[in-house]
């Protein structure tokens, strides 16, 4: 492994600790909400391990989760058919829905599994969803910027 690969897993495993941690506290010390969700682990390697893909670009990462949760919870919410069926009927309108209107992220491609098992309500948009994805898009903007020296986003 050289040397530029080392430091870059070290220093995106670094930064998912510190970003994931911070969601952590603020999920179960604070009286404040719910900022986890499954996904954002994943995100984790595209925000700090490949910040300069299309798929890790802060539309990508917000609308992207927004848009599988959303699918999640109407499939769930008004889809009256067994779970076998709901959950490969949401993950497939979801990343289709992704990939159509341009906002792919592959992290949230989760997101509709992780809502029908969950059996959320329409709540859960708002936090983790909403909350959960601003917090890491401006992590990973002022991490990346900032302390790693990357152009995040990538200015097009």
């Amino acid at each position: 492994m050289q040397n530029f690969e080392i430091k870059k897993s070290i220093t995106a495993g670094v930064f998912s600790i510190f970003t994931i941690g911070l969601l952590t506290v603020l999920t179960y010390k604070t009286g404040l909400g719910i900022f986890l969700l499954a996904s954002f682990g994943s995100s984790m390697v595209l925000l700090y391990g490949y910040p300069e893909s299309p798929f890790a670009q802060p539309k990508n990462v917000f609308f992207g989760h927004f848009v599988t949760a959303v699918v999640g919870l109407v499939v769930l919410h008004f889809l009256p058919l067994p779970i076998y069926m709901t959950i490969p009927i949401a993950v497939g309108f979801g990343v289709g829905l992704m990939i159509f209107l341009n906002i792919t992220h592959p992290p949230a491609g989760g997101n509709p599994i992780i809502v029908i098992i969950g059996g959320v309500s329409f709540e859960y948009i708002l936090s983790p969803v909403i909350t959960g994805s601003i917090i890491i898009i401006i992590s990973a903007i002022i991490i990346n910027r900032l302390i790693l020296k990357k152009s995040y986003p990538n200015q097009k």
